[in-house]
């Protein structure tokens, strides 16, 4: 096969890959423009009536802007907490040698694997016996809502610690070396030579943290009950009663629910590709 036709080849793959995976968002945001009489036909409907009812409908449920208010504080905190905690730790993996630094790596790379769901039970005994010992004082229980930044920041500590590690053991000691030699502190060096080299990483791991806390149902449906604790994805069940399910306000509910998630993307996405995949090859 000739060049020109592999290329071709290869660019009618990418091309039917990205309508594979494209298709289902137009159809989401297509049936949030529907009316009624339009998505509940037999014979699809490609062009929409352009409707602002579904959207409407959505925005006028009971409690969005608790819903609202909750995800962005829950999302803010947990990528505020995991940067943290997973920047400082590490550093020390990346810059220190201590006994037991390897079987803590190991450690970190296996609470990557476990799955959410696997999970659920023991945590949900946990935070109902409470909190032991001089964390009791914590407003971590049933029905609270900093309950869920706590489980989403243990979720993705893991991940974080991984991915900056990489990035941080990327990073030449040498600079920090040169530039205290010129006068700088060791706080300095860190500050104005390798905090700047380390954006990219901090960028890509924050925009994982706030899409897994942004996203997570199952969570938040289950230690939350009442409804000015619930989370934009419960809000997204609401749609769905003992008569059936709307999908006009759903399909426009969760448009409304990707949009954050897409403008951050779109943004940065430069950014966050290429520092995955340096945080991936290194250290």
């Amino acid at each position: 096969m000739s060049r020109t036709a592999r290329r071709v080849a290869l660019n009618g793959i990418g091309l039917l890959a990205a309508f594979f995976f494209a298709f289902p968002v137009y159809w989401m945001v297509n049936t949030a423009f529907k009316s009624a009489d339009q998505f509940q036909t037999y014979v699809p409907v490609f062009i929409p009536d352009f409707t602002l009812d579904n959207f409407t409908k959505a925005l006028n449920q009971p409690h969005f802007i608790d819903f609202v208010r909750n995800s962005v504080f829950v999302s803010f905190f947990t990528v505020l907490l995991a940067l943290v905690v997973g920047f400082l730790s590490a550093m020390a993996l990346a810059r220190l040698r201590f006994r037991g630094r390897k079987g803590f790596l190991l450690l970190v790379a296996v609470a990557q694997m476990a799955p959410f769901e696997a999970l659920l039970i023991p945590i949900f005994l946990t935070i109902r016996n409470g909190l032991p010992g001089p964390l009791g004082f914590l407003p971590i229980g049933y029905n609270q809502v900093p309950t869920l930044i706590l489980i989403y920041f243990i979720f993705t500590l893991p991940f974080t610690i991984w991915s900056l590690r990489g990035f941080v053991a990327g990073i030449p000691v040498d600079l920090e070396e040169a530039a205290m030699v010129d006068g700088a502190s060791r706080f300095q060096a860190f500050y104005k030579v390798t905090l700047p080299l380390l954006a990219p990483g901090l960028v890509a791991t924050s925009i994982f943290c706030y899409i897994t806390s942004w996203n997570e149902f199952l969570y938040a449906n289950t230690f939350m009950s009442e409804q000015t604790n619930y989370t934009l994805p419960v809000w997204l069940v609401s749609f769905r009663t003992f008569l059936g399910t709307d999908w006009g306000a759903t399909m426009a509910a969760s448009t409304l629910f990707t949009l954050p998630v897409l403008f951050f993307f779109l943004i940065i996405q430069g950014r966050m590709v290429g520092g995955l995949a340096a945080g991936g090859v290194k250290g």
